[in-house]
């Protein structure tokens, strides 16, 4: 090899380390430590993803698609070389099919704004929202059981740690950005273990002990093999049981695993809140183990014209910051009372004991007490 050929070799080579960084988490020392490093995996290594002379990747999703898209991009990819076969665990699921379910996170219909430079939480406003890959994963640094390795979470102080709990990856966009649209709340806000109640996220939750808890779940966690607390992917995410992992896109709304009716006046069924009843027992919810009206709310009252409501009513499935049991009144339902009140009152978290001050259904509360 002469001079030149080898400068430009050498050049090359260069490039090619740079352009790899481009897209990716802030330095952590070595390149491609994940599982996208995995010679048996991706033998031709960084060329399996960067091309020719234009080495960056923006962010967009076509390049991370051929290989976890459709089964026919993926043969293209083993038939050339960039993807082994026999280095592949498990069944590779086509993530872009997630993507153009009803409800998703718009990767495939958001392009162009994403920033290589961009830090989250959004500081500024006027700020388009958008979703791609790297803004959940950084593909140098993933591995197949940490998804979101290298991905910047909190800040503490002047630094900014790497996420480590699943919820601080979606706290970027859906808690403090200030992008965030009106109509949706600050996550982070709701799921604070200072709150009077909340879904236990961040922490075991503020109720020692629910009643209507399935097993394995338990409000404390006291022996190997119970669940005390959840994750953001436990509500969000495919709703095939045999889908990858993660809140790529789902046939129900708010990307949810499973259907949960908000409006009133549905039916009950195991169907319309199956996404609850994953957790908390049909049978103790209707049965009124944990409030004495319970079915009577959600079901209606036999003999009369009403279908009965929504737990979206009553419930804020995140948390609420104002009462316990996750009540949070939706207000285009219930409504203030004849004397101007809407509230509720608790007799302690333990009592299961309270009263309602409102009016809805035109039924008023001033108060109906249990």
């Amino acid at each position: 090899m002469g001079i030149s050929s080898l400068f430009f070799a050498v050049l090359a080579g260069a490039l090619l380390v740079l352009a790899a960084g481009a897209d990716a988490a802030p330095n952590r020392g070595s390149r491609l430590s994940g599982v996208h490093g995995e010679e048996g995996l991706l033998p031709k290594s960084c060329r399996a993803c960067h091309r020719g002379m234009s080495m960056a990747i923006r962010g967009e999703e076509e390049v991370c698609l051929t290989c976890h898209g459709s089964e026919v991009d993926r043969q293209q990819m083993i038939a050339a070389d960039f993807l082994r076969a026999g280095g592949i665990r498990g069944r590779m699921a086509d993530i872009g099919a997630e993507l153009r379910k009803t409800y998703n996170h718009p990767v495939l219909t958001v392009r162009g704004v994403h920033r290589s430079s961009e830090t989250l939480p959004e500081t500024n406003p006027s700020a388009p929202r958008h979703s791609e890959c790297v803004d959940c994963h950084a593909p140098h640094d993933l591995t197949r059981e940490e998804p979101f390795r290298g991905i910047p979470g909190k800040r503490v102080g002047s630094f900014t740690t790497d996420v480590t709990h699943e919820y601080e990856l979606c706290y970027r966009c859906h808690a403090e950005s200030a992008n965030r649209p009106a109509r949706s709340s600050n996550k982070h806000a709701l799921f604070r273990t200072t709150n009077p109640s909340f879904h236990p996220v961040e922490g075991e939750g503020a109720n020692a002990y629910v009643i209507s808890l399935r097993e394995p779940y338990k409000a404390r966690k006291t022996r190997p093999g119970e669940i005390s607390t959840i994750s953001c992917s436990s509500c969000h995410g495919s709703d095939d049981p045999q889908g990858p992992r993660g809140p790529h896109g789902s046939r129900f709304r708010g990307l949810l695993k499973r259907n949960y009716e908000m409006e009133t006046g549905r039916p009950e069924s195991d169907y319309a809140y199956a996404l609850c009843y994953g957790c908390h027992s049909r049978g103790s919810i209707l049965g009124n183990e944990s409030f004495p009206y319970h079915a009577q709310h959600i079901q209606g009252r036999p003999g009369v014209r009403d279908s009965g409501t929504s737990c979206y009513t009553c419930h804020d499935s995140h948390g609420s910051t104002r009462y316990p049991h996750l009540i949070r009144f939706n207000e285009d339902v219930v409504r203030p009372n004849a004397s101007g009140q809407l509230r509720f009152d608790s007799r302690g978290v333990a009592s299961r004991h309270g009263s309602c001050l409102l009016n809805c259904h035109g039924v008023e509360h001033a108060p109906k007490s249990y």
